[in-house]
This record gives structure tokens, sequence and C-alpha cells, in this order.
């Protein structure tokens, strides 16, 4: 079990190379992939299974004692990317397929990998926790609301529908997870230190399969897709800072909203993209899966240079 333990965390900590590694394979090689485009939906409740393990009463008691600090973060992750997704489809004049899957990816809540992302950055870990657990819960009615409102010019959006399926592969994969935990606490700590293998896993998998699904759509339109993810991401961690400092939060607090509003759960979006509107439009969120994991060790990286003071944003030598 020790050997597994420490292979996990060797595949947590290099999880941005498998991912890059697999997506190139899946776009050279992508008859050896498509096989696992049925299992994206199961593959994507795994790992709300796997977060909904690692809960506890701590993390929802951090919403009671901080509700202000919270409710910016919700609020910052579900104003800021829906917003800049939609701007950036309109400026660019996107596709429609591709706009909708920016839009999509846009309105998921917050990814599971910031909490990894704000602990590296030394930023405030408890409160990019509760911000991931909110906006996760909120989903179902918060994420179909605002496809519909900024993406039904496009294509034709079903919220209900779009609500149901969040229900299945994030809400209830999430509440087993919490209850296998409540019941069988032991034995859930012992599988918790393989979870990040099986969560790279599937993330792999998932961003594999929609690559080799989508191989000759990527060879044509690939590039600009990149270019608006990589700009989409940028700004809303820009966005998401700024965010922190004109609500007064100090430097921890700033570097824990960036990278929550920021970094998106990508997964859910390929799951939406696939099950609701086109294969193509599940290709943003693919991209995203496989950009976030280069942009989010880039600025942890950046953010260990700021001080946690106070008005102290000046760089320091990391301790």
């Amino acid at each position: 079990m020790q050997a597994i333990a420490r292979l996990s965390q060797f595949v947590g900590k290099t999880f941005a190379i498998w991912v890059l590694l697999f997506a190139v394979l899946a776009f050279y090689a992508p008859a050896q992939f498509k096989w696992i485009g049925p299992y994206i939906v199961p593959l994507l409740g795994i790992i709300m299974f796997g977060m909904g393990l690692t809960l506890s009463k701590d993390d929802f008691k951090e919403v009671a004692k901080r509700p202000l600090d919270v409710a910016i973060g919700v609020l910052g992750q579900f104003i800021i990317m829906p917003g800049l997704a939609w701007a950036l489809s309109k400026a660019l004049n996107l596709p429609p397929e591709v706009a909708v899957g920016v839009i999509l990816v846009g309105c998921c809540p917050g990814g599971t990998a910031s909490n990894v992302m704000t602990f590296l950055a030394r930023g405030d870990v408890a409160l990019s926790v509760a911000i991931t657990s909110v906006t996760t819960l909120l989903a179902p009615v918060v994420t179909p609301a605002l496809i519909y409102l900024l993406a039904s010019q496009w294509l034709e959006v079903s919220a209900s529908a779009m609500f149901w399926s969040i229900v299945q592969v994030v809400v209830l994969p999430i509440a087993f997870g919490v209850l296998a935990q409540s019941l069988l606490r032991d034995k859930v700590k012992a599988a918790v230190s393989v979870l990040p293998l099986v969560s790279v896993a599937a993330i792999v998998a998932i961003v594999a399969a929609v690559v080799a699904g989508n191989q000759a759509r990527i060879a044509t339109s690939g590039l600009m897709i990149f270019a608006v993810v990589v700009l989409h991401n940028s700004l809303g961690l820009l966005l998401g800072y700024w965010l922190g400092k004109l609500t007064g939060m100090d430097v921890s607090r700033r570097k824990a909203l960036s990278i929550e509003v920021g970094m998106q759960n990508s997964g859910l979006g390929v799951a939406l993209a696939t099950a609701h509107f086109s294969p193509l439009a599940a290709v943003p969120s693919a991209i995203f899966s496989v950009w976030h994991n280069i942009s989010g060790p880039l600025v942890a990286t950046l953010f260990q240079r700021f001080r946690n003071e106070d008005n102290a944003t000046a760089p320091s030598k990391p301790a």
C-alpha cells in the first residue's frame, strides 16, 4: 500500500506532464483512445466521488466562519469567468460550437486542482476549499442557468437537462463520498492516499478521449481555441487577484481567490459538452484541462514570492 501511495504522490506531482503526454499521443494515434469516449461521464463521477471522500465538516464550518470571503469568491467565480467567456466569444467572433464550449467551461464551478495550487502558492487553503465546495454544490442550478443566459444565442440550451446531468455526475458522487467517509473513516483514510493516482488517471483519460474524438477539428482550429483558453484563464487569474485586493483581502486570501476564479472544473465542461452539445464544444474544456495544469504551477511559483502580510505584495525569496 505504501508503494502505491508513493506512486500516487509522484503521479500527482507530475500531473501536467501526464496530461500533455497523453493529449499528444491521442492526437497522433486517435484510434487507440476513441474507445474511452463513452466512459467520460463515469470517469468524472469517480473524480467527484474522490472529492467527496476528502471533504470534512471543517470545510463547511469555514463557510460559517467567513461567509463574506466565501461569498466574494463564489460571486467572482460565477461572474468573472462566464463574463470573460462571453466577451471573448463575441469579440473574437468564435464559431458557434467553439463559443458555446468556451462559455460552458467558464460557467463551471472551481476545479479541485485549485486547492492544491493554493497550497503550493502559500495561499489560504481553507478559503480555497470552502469556495470550491460551495460553487460545486451550487453548480446544478447556477451553471445551467448561466449557460442558458449566455450561450443560447449560439445553440439551443436545455437548462433542465444540464441540471440533471450535474446532479448525476457531481452532486450524487460527492454525496456518496461524504457518506462513505462518515461511515468508513479508517478505511477511507487509507484510500485517500491513492486518490491522486485515480484522479490523474481519470482526467488524463477524459482529455485523451476528447482529443482523439476531435483530432481533425483540433488540427484545423486547435491553435485558435488554445489561444482563447490561455487568454480566458490568464484574465481570470488576474481579475480574481484584483477582486481580492479591491475587497480588502490580505495577500494569502488574494492568492486563493485568484486561483479559485481562474481554474475551472474542466472535466465537468467536457461531460456537459459531450452530453448536450457536440464533440467540438468539448474541445475548449479539454484544452483548458491541459493548460491549467501548466498555468497553475507557474502561478503558484510566482505567488510563493508574495509575502502573506496585508499590503505586502512585494516579491520576496521563498522560505
